[in-house]
C-alpha cells in the first residue's frame, strides 16, 4: 500500500435554498471541468488512486489475460438478412473496433460463422474511423432500403454528439453531404433519396426530425417537440411503408407516421398525446398494433386500421400476470416479447384465416430455471423464421432460428469461451429475499459448483432499479475471473426495475423510491441469512442510476457491505435534478419527481440523495469510477461524492476516485481498453474479498 496522503479538495461554501431549506456545498465549484484547478484535482485522485492500487497490478494483468485467453477475438456476428444482403459484424485480433460487412445472398440460410466468407464486402471498418483517436463510438449504421447507400455516424470525444457521412457502397466513396451534431439513430426513405435524423438542444435532449435529401442544402425540419419532458426519434418500419417518429416522456407517447415513399409528405398522427398514456406502433401492413397501458397497468395489444389509426380494438387484454414489452409484425405472424415470473418471453401468434387476425399465442418454452429470452435481429417483413437470443448465468449468449411453420429451433451460434473453461462447473441459484414491508425480492446467483454455503462465500451483489429497467440474467467471460476465485455473483431485482411488472415500477420511483435502496439492503441481508455470506465479505456494485443505489446503501447500511463500487454513479440526485438546465433534468422529473416546484418530492429525495447524506460514520471501501466527458452522469458528482466522504466519514476512510479523461457514460470505447478497466474493477473488488492473488 501507499503512504500517499489523499488529495483534499477545497472547501468553497454555496448556498442552495429551496422551500426554505438551505443547504451549504462546499464542492459545487468542481463542476467547471474547464478549470485548471478542477482538472489538476481530477488528476491528483488518478495520481492517489494508481498509488493505492499499485500493490494489484499483477492481478490485473493476470485478470485482462483471462479475459483475452477466453475471449474468441477474430470472431463474426451471425448474419442477418435485409433484402439481397447478410450483414454481419466481424472482429480481428489486436484491434479494437468491429468490422461492418456484407455478403450476397445465395441461398436460404445465413453463411457459416467459423470462417472466411467468399464475396465479402466491407461497410466500415471502426479501427480505420478511429484513427488515433482516444475514444470513439457509432451513432448509426443505415444501409438504404435499396442497398446502395451507408449511412454512419462517428463520436470521437463521448459526448454522445455525432457527425453524419454518406458512403456510395458500389464505389467506397463518400458523398459529399455531411451532417453535424446529430443525435443517435436515422431513418431512410423507400427510395433511400432522403435520410431523417435528429438533434438535441442544449440539455442533451433529442427534440427534433431533420429531412436531408442526398446533394441538397437547406434540410428541411420535420418536427419538433416544445414539450421538455418527451424525447424524438425516428425509425423506418420493418416492411419499409412508413417512418415512424416517436415522441415519449416516461409516462406519455405520441406516434406520428410518413409514408415512406413520400418523404416530403405531412406525418399523421396515431393517436394524440393523453398524460399518463403510453403506446408503441409496429406496421401490420394491413393494419396497425397498438401495445399500450390506456387500460391495463401491464399493457394490451390493440389492432387499429390504416386509414383510422385512432381506433384501437383490443386484440389481447392485460393482465396481471405478464407485462407486455412490445410486438414484431411480419407478413404471417406476430411475436410477441411479454415478462412473467421475473423471467422474459416470446410466443408466437400466427395470422388466421380471416383477414386481419391472429391465432392464440404459442410460447416458447427453455430447460433452465433461470434465463433470459430477447428478440433478435429481424429485418425480413416475408421472413418465415424468427431470431431470437437466449442467454443465462451459465450459457454464453446463443442465436437461434425458430421455424414458424414447425416450430423447430436452430442453434446457430453460442458465445465461444476458449481457455478449456467448464462451464459446467457453474451453477445457478434463484432465491428470494424477504422486505421490510412484506415484498418477495428476487435475487440470481451464480457460482462454481463447489462453493460451500457456509455463510463465508465472497459475494459481488450487483443492482440497478430504475427506469423499469431490468437486470436480467446475462452471461459473461470476464466475470468467470470471479466465480473462479470462489466469488458469488448475484443480481437482485428491486423494486424500480421491470422484473415483476409496472407495478414493481411504480413502486420503486417518484415518492417510492426508498423501497429500491431497502430491497437491496434486503437481499444483501438475505445472503447472509441463507448461510452464504457475512457483510465483509459482500461487496455492492452499480452504475449511473444504480451509482445513485449504491451511495444511498452506503449511507443506509455501511455495515451490510465491506465494499462498494459505484460506476458513472448519479450521487448528487437533488442538485441535478433541481436544475432544468442540466441535460436529462426536465425529462428526469417523470422518474424522480421535480423538487423545484414540488417541496415533498425536495424533502423526499434530499432524504436519500447519497451527497446530502454522508455523516460522520463508518462507511465500507468505495471506488468510485466516472468519465470526464459523459453527458448523462456528470464527472462532478462521484466528484463531489468523494470530497466529501474523505470530509466527513469517520474513521479510516478508504475512498477512491478514478476518472477517466478520455470516454462516455460506457466507459473506454475499444475492447482491449475496456477488458483493462474491468480487470480494473474486479481487481479492487477481489481485494476486497481479501483474495488478491494472481
Amino acid at each position: 500500500m501507499s503512504d500517499l496522503n489523499p488529495p483534499v479538495a477545497a472547501r468553497k461554501p454555496i448556498e442552495r435554498s429551496h422551500h426554505g431549506d438551505v443547504f451549504v456545498d462546499d464542492y459545487e465549484w468542481l463542476r467547471d471541468k474547464s478549470d485548471a484547478e478542477v482538472l489538476d484535482y481530477l488528476r491528483a485522485e488518478n495520481t492517489y488512486t494508481e498509488s493505492r492500487t499499485a500493490h494489484l497490478e499483477s492481478l490485473r494483468e493476470a485478470i485482462f489475460k483471462e479475459i483475452s485467453e477466453r475471449t474468441l477475438q477474430t470472431d463474426l456476428s451471425v448474419p442477418a438478412r435485409r433484402g439481397s444482403y447478410w450483414y454481419y459484424s466481424r472482429t480481428v485480433e489486436g484491434r479494437q473496433y468491429a468490422i461492418s460487412c456484407r455478403v450476397k445472398v445465395d441461398g436460404d440460410q445465413p453463411p457459416a460463422t467459423d470462417g472466411d466468407i467468399p464475396g465479402e464486402e466491407v461497410l466500415l471498418d471502426g479501427n480505420e474511423l478511429a484513427g488515433d483517436s482516444e475514444f470513439f463510438a457509432l451513432g448509426t449504421v443505415d444501409v438504404s432500403p435499396d442497398g446502395r447507400l451507408l449511412a454512419y455516424s462517428v463520436d470521437l470525444t463521448g459526448d454522445e454528439r455525432f457527425t453524419l457521412r454518406i458512403k456510395d457502397l458500389a464505389t467506397g466513396e463518400l458523398l459529399a453531404d455531411e451532417l453535424p451534431e446529430v443525435h443517435y439513430g436515422s431513418a431512410w426513405s423507400a427510395d433511400g433519396s432522403t435520410i431523417f435524423y435528429t438533434k438535441v438542444d442544449d440539455a442533451w435532449r433529442p427534440y427534433q426530425v431533420w429531412r436531408h435529401t442526398l446533394g441538397t442544402d437547406g434540410d428541411v425540419l420535420v418536427m419538433e417537440e416544445t414539450d421538455e419532458r418527451f424525447w424524438v426519434g425516428v425509425d423506418l418500419t420493418r416492411n419499409e411503408k412508413a417512418l415512424q417518429i416517436s415522441l415519449g416522456s416516461k409516462l406519455t407517447s405520441e406516434v406520428w407516421l410518413l409514408d415512406a415513399a413520400h418523404p416530403d409528405g405531412e406525418p399523421v398522427v396515431v393517436a394524440p398525446r393523453r398524460e399518463g398514456v403510453e403506446y408503441d406502433v409496429e406496421h401490420a401492413g394491413d393494419q396497425l398494433l397498438i401495445v399500450h397501458n390506456a387500460d391495463a397497468p401491464n399493457f394490451s395489444l390493440a389492432t387499429a386500421p390504416l386509414d383510422a389509426p385512432g381506433d384501437w380494438t383490443t386484440l389481447l387484454e392485460g393482465d396481471t400476470s405478464s407485462r407486455l414489452l412490445g410486438v414484431d409484425a411480419f407478413a404471417d405472424h406476430v411475436i410477441l416479447y411479454r415478462r412473467r415470473d421475473a423471467l422474459t418471453e416470446l410466443a408466437i401468434m400466427r395470422r388466421a384465416g380471416d383477414a386481419g387476425s391472429f391465432g392464440s399465442p404459442e410460447v416458447l418454452t427453455f430447460d433452465e430455471p433461470i434465463y433470459t429470452v430477447s428478440p433478435g435481429r429481424n429485418d425480413e417483413w416475408h421472413d418465415t423464421r424468427y431470431r431470437f437470443g437466449y442467454t443465462s448465468l451459465v450459457t454464453p449468449g446463443s442465436t437461434y432460428d425458430v421455424d414458424l411453420a414447425t416450430g423447430e429451433r436452430r442453434l446457430l451460434k453460442q458465445q465461444p469461451v476458449l481457455g478449456g473453461v467448464d462451464l459446467s462447473g457453474y451453477t445457478q441459484y434463484r432465491e428470494w429475499a424477504t422486505a421490510a414491508d412484506g415484498t418477495r425480492v428476487p435475487i440470481s446467483l451464480v457460482a462454481r459448483k463447489d462453493v460451500a454455503k457456509d455463510g463465508n462465500a465472497p459475494v459481488v451483489l450487483y443492482g440497478y432499479g430504475s427506469y423499469e429497467s431490468s437486470m436480467d440474467p446475462w452471461f459473461s467471460i470476464p466475470r468467470l475471473s470471479l466465480l473462479d476465485r470462489g466469488v458469488v455473483f448475484a443480481i437482485a431485482h428491486i423494486r424500480g426495475g421491470g422484473e415483476l411488472g409496472r407495478h414493481w415500477y411504480d413502486n420503486g420511483k417518484m415518492l417510492t423510491k426508498r423501497n429500491t435502496f431497502t430491497d437491496f439492503v434486503a437481499a444483501a441481508e438475505h445472503l447472509v441469512e441463507a448461510s452464504w455470506s457475512r457483510p465483509e465479505r459482500i461487496v455492492a456494485q452499480g452504475g449511473s442510476a444504480g451509482g445513485l443505489l449504491m451511495g444511498a446503501v452506503a449511507n443506509l447500511a455501511p455495515q451490510a457491505f465491506g465494499g462498494v463500487v459505484a460506476e458513472v454513479p448519479f450521487v448528487d440526485a437533488l442538485t441535478t435534478i433541481l436544475d432544468p438546465s442540466l441535460p436529462l433534468t426536465v425529462i428526469e422529473w417523470e422518474e424522480w419527481g421535480n423538487p423545484l416546484e414540488d417541496p415533498e418530492v425536495y424533502a423526499y429525495m434530499k432524504s436519500y440523495s447519497p451527497y446530502e447524506n454522508v455523516t460522520a460514520q463508518q462507511y465500507p471501501r468505495i471506488l468510485a469510477i466516472t468519465s470526464l466527458n459523459d453527458t448523462r452522469v456528470f464527472y462532478v458528482e462521484p466528484a463531489k461524492w468523494v470530497a466529501k466522504l474523505r470530509a466527513t466519514a469517520a474513521g479510516d476512510v478508504d475512498v477512491l476516485l478514478k476518472t477517466e479523461m478520455e470516454a462516455g457514460h460506457g466507459g473506454r470505447s475499444g475492447r482491449y481498453d475496456a477488458w483493462r478497466e474491468i480487470a480494473f474493477t474486479l481487481a479492487w473488488e477481489l481485494d476486497t474479498l481479501k483474495l488478491a492473488t494472481s
